[in-house]
């Protein structure tokens, strides 16, 4: 505390003690060379809409993390609840967001590509959070970019560029950054860079970083009990997004007089903690350059990251200010190493590019899973006595029967393995046509074995109390062998492979000085297969079944996805269990049966999707430009494949099929006032055909399951200026905007739960962000600033399925820096968040309760910085 005092004063004092300034600082708008065709051009020379901060940008505004660039870039968002689980959408092309327990084996691909550098690093349902630690720019691309960046491409890609080895001189820095936070826990984060020529062929660049930020949100007391289980839940219960029970979704225990049963109570009293959501990010990189000769040289990097979280990073908005009820000590150890290379040289006329990656994640996390008994209809078998669950008796019959406390909590163990290979050859940049073309292909293997953890063995059934041990289905691949632990009630076991091929090509012809065409197109192919089993403990109770796994219902996805022409029928408590095949089928056949007879063997589809652009150059200052582009993204298999509804009108599909989107552009590049204003923009319409969702449906089934639910389309403005008026020296002002509207235009899915007309998910009718900042000579000779700056968004939904999404509230964030800076140094104190707002970054309706994840309150600090 003593020290942040002392710094913060320190830096007061030199801009106080050296006076008004001698001369003031000059400001002009910088040019920002990005590499989002794959060519290393002027951001303002290129035909795509794109938004980048440079290094100085993401320094000034301590960006470091997912959440923190976040909040600076219009048009961008994400869902998720925390560090390392996040999915990132653009221009609002969102449907909705899985909660943890899901994310991975059984969430959609991405359809936002992430990149680190050359490399693809986006993954179903959990993105890596890379910290930003010595990084050159981030690059925003909007639109589809499918022709140059691929599948996940679909709406946009994000890329994180590093700074690499510089064999001009030997350097370092030293980054620390100490804050508070209102109500909270304080903050530290160092960063160590150096870089240095090893010899006149070696340079070598290596960065470690350690950030701690404390935590903000309070983990009070509550109570719960399995009287508020969905299974005793009316017809027209509210439910607390609005949506009222319907006849076919309520409990199947509604109405039933529950006086006489012993409700044992779930209580919290030891979990509770005051800012009990701490996450720390450590790690390195190392990179080394490699001059082989004149024309070719070999860039190899090694980076390795460690993300630790406590807590919960999302509170009820209900309760308290940043406020949360858990009911277990929730954590996430979540760790990466990513080594990646890229050779680059010349043959003949052309520029060759090889880049490959590989990236080996594991993560271990432990998941709240209490609030389940709001939805899961089956949770009372594994927590009641079997006269409560029956639907055979009722008040003074229940007497001497209980209902055990519903603590309930999952681990989750996830491993992820990704490899990526690309070749592209380019050929002169200066020449009247040229063209980028080449070949892609990824391979992810991910492993992800979760437990339910619910199960009492004192339930009674006939008396006798337990369940038999439970195993993975006998014939279905497995992570582990042996029995589940005793409290596993259900387990998800299971394994997923994707595989990607792409070619793909553009070619930029030059009509005349002043107009320019371009065609891409991109050749797919994809095919993801997934095995193992989701098994539960039905038909395992000492008291009916003996002690035996009967291995029921669940899922066998092994047997399912096998393409063998015979499945084997889970869907009873008969044994033995009969296997059919294609000549067993008869019109009574159970549905599940038949559709595991005929399932397919993987999820597959390949196709060709295209670009076209037409760019107007009429002077230096000034570009336009018209496009038509398309993207896609791959498809899935369903763990619970082939299950209907009640209604008997919908069916769980096997598989999905890529859901494409089209999307028309027409955009500006435009540099006024002899170079003191800037503005870019473009406005767009898309169309998504197909468009995936995930949904969680108890009345169906007891798993997450996606559907191709509907048709939509995205009509938006989006852009950004920069203004640095020749009048005013030292200031600069900035910002961005993007306004959408977005809609379901068709219902695929025939239920109720999608509704013509809607808003998309995470597509908020317009967001922004403005910084004013001003720098001034004193006459020390130091460099003073001061920079107030905005962000704001308006409300959205976060979810296209009505029963499993609610409102997410509009917002606006305020901020200040103040600081002074020489040639090696730089000090800099910061307030974000400075009105206080309770800004909601994300929200979900998951097991019937609001979660949101809040922007950090009110935070205060003093950000170092030292070069040599």
């Amino acid at each position: 505390m003593n020290r942040r005092t002392k710094l913060s004063s320190a830096v007061a004092t030199a801009i106080l003690a050296n006076g008004i300034a001698v001369a003031p600082a000059y400001a002009e708008i910088e040019e920002i060379v990005v590499t989002a065709t794959k060519r290393a051009e002027s951001m303002q020379d290129i035909s795509v809409a794109v938004q980048a901060m440079d290094e100085r940008k993401l320094d000034q505004l301590g960006v470091t993390n997912f959440e923190d660039y976040l909040l600076q870039l219009p048009g961008v968002t994400a869902g998720g609840n925390g560090p390392g689980n996040r999915t990132v959408y653009i221009r609002g092309v969102a449907s909705t967001t899985p909660t943890l327990s899901v994310a991975g084996v059984a969430g959609l691909s991405p359809n936002v590509a992430f990149y680190l550098d050359e490399q693809p690093l986006g993954q179903p349902g959990r993105n890596l959070d890379v910290y930003a630690a010595d990084v050159n720019r981030i690059e925003v691309l909007a639109g589809p970019q499918g022709t140059l960046f691929g599948a996940s491409s679909q709406a946009g890609t994000v890329r994180i560029i590093t700074n690499k080895p510089d064999p001009s001189d030997t350097y370092g820095s030293f980054k620390l950054e100490s804050s508070f936070t209102k109500d909270g826990e304080p903050s530290q984060k160092v960063e160590a860079m150096m870089n240095v020529p090893i010899s006149d062929k070696l340079t070598v660049r290596g960065v470690v970083f350690v950030d701690d930020k404390g935590g903000y949100i309070d983990n009070v007391h509550g109570t719960l009990d399995m009287s508020q289980s969905a299974r005793f839940r009316a017809e027209g219960t509210v439910r607390a997004n609005g949506v009222p029970v319907n006849g076919f979704r309520a409990g199947f225990g509604a109405g039933k007089d529950l006086s006489q049963v012993d409700f044992r109570v779930a209580d919290n009293t030891d979990f509770v903690e005051d800012d009990f959501n701490d996450a720390t990010y450590s790690g390195a990189r190392i990179s080394g350059l490699y001059d082989i000769n004149d024309d070719w040289n070999l860039l190899v990097s090694y980076m390795h990251q460690e993300l630790e979280t406590d807590g919960a990073f999302f509170a009820d908005p209900n309760l308290g200010d940043y406020e949360a009820q858990r009911y277990v000590n929730e954590s996430n150890d979540d760790e990466f190493d990513n080594i990646a290379w890229t050779l680059t040289g010349r043959i003949a006329n052309l520029d060759v590019v090889y880049t490959g990656a590989f990236t080996d994640r594991e993560m271990d996390q432990v998941i709240d899973y209490t609030s389940y008994l709001f939805v899961g209809q089956y949770m009372p078998y594994y927590k009641c006595d079997y006269v409560v669950y029956s639907g055979f008796y009722d008040g003074d019959d229940l007497a001497g029967s209980t209902c055990y406390a519903p603590n309930a909590h999952v681990p989750v163990h996830a491993e992820l393995q990704i490899q990526t290979h690309e070749i592209r050859f380019s050929t002169d940049a200066t020449n009247r046509w040229r063209a980028t073309f080449g070949a892609f292909y990824s391979d992810l293997d991910l492993e992800e074995r979760v437990d339910f953890r619910y199960l009492s063995q004192d339930v009674l059934f006939a008396g006798v109390a337990g369940f038999a041990d439970n195993y993975s289905q006998p014939t279905a691949w497995k992570s582990e062998e042996g029995a589940y632990p005793k409290n596993t009630a259900f387990r998800n076991d299971i394994h997923r492979t994707d595989e990607n091929y792409g070619i793909f090509g553009e070619i930029t012809v030059d009509i005349s000085d002043q107009f320019a065409v371009t065609l891409g197109a991109r050749y797919y192919d994809y095919e993801v297969d997934m095995e193992g089993s989701a098994n539960s403990s039905f038909c395992n109770s000492l008291g009916f079944f003996g002690n035996n796994d009967a291995n029921a219902f669940g899922t066998n996805i092994s047997d399912l996805y096998d393409g063998d022409g015979q499945f084997t029928n889970i869907f009873s408590c008969a044994s033995p269990q009969q296997t059919f095949t294609e000549a067993d089928l008869t019109p009574g056949t159970d549905p599940r049966v038949i559709g595991g007879v005929r399932a397919p063997d993987v999820a597959e589809d390949d196709g060709v999707i295209g670009k076209i652009n037409l760019s107007w150059t009429p002077d230096d200052n000034q570009l336009y430009y018209i496009t038509f582009s398309e993207g896609f993204r791959t498809g899935l298999l369903n763990r619970p494949g082939g299950t209907p509804n009640p209604q008997g009108n919908f069916t769980v599909p096997y598989d999905l099929t890529s859901d494409e989107l089209t999307n028309v552009e027409i955009g500006w590049k435009v540099d006024l006032l002899d170079g003191q204003l800037r503005l870019n923009g473009n406005v767009f319409l898309m169309e998504i055909k197909d468009m995936q969702t995930t949904i969680f449906d108890t009345s169906i089934v007891n798993l997450f399951f996606s559907d191709n639910a509907a048709d939509a389309e995205v009509k938006g403005i989006e852009g950004e200026f920069i203004w640095a008026p020749n009048s005013i020296d030292g200031l600069t002002v900035s910002g961005g905007y993007s306004f959408l509207d977005s809609e379901i235009t068709k219902k695929i899915t025939p239920t109720d739960d999608i509704v013509k007309g809607d808003e998309l998910a995470y597509a908020p009718g317009y967001q922004g962000n403005l910084a004013v900042r001003y720098e001034w000579q004193l006459k020390s000779g130091l460099t003073a600033h001061v920079m107030p700056h905005i962000s704001f968004s308006d409300d959205s939904w976060s979810d296209v399925i009505r029963i499993n999404r609610i409102k997410i509230d509009s917002w606006m964030l305020a901020g200040l820096t103040v600081g002074v800076e020489s040639d090696t140094w730089s000090a800099t104190l910061f307030v974000d968040n400075l009105t206080d707002e309770k800004a909601a970054m994300s929200t979900w309706f998951g097991a019937d309760v609001e979660r949101t994840v809040y922007a950090r309150p009110l935070t205060a600090g003093i950000r170092a910085s030292y070069n040599f």
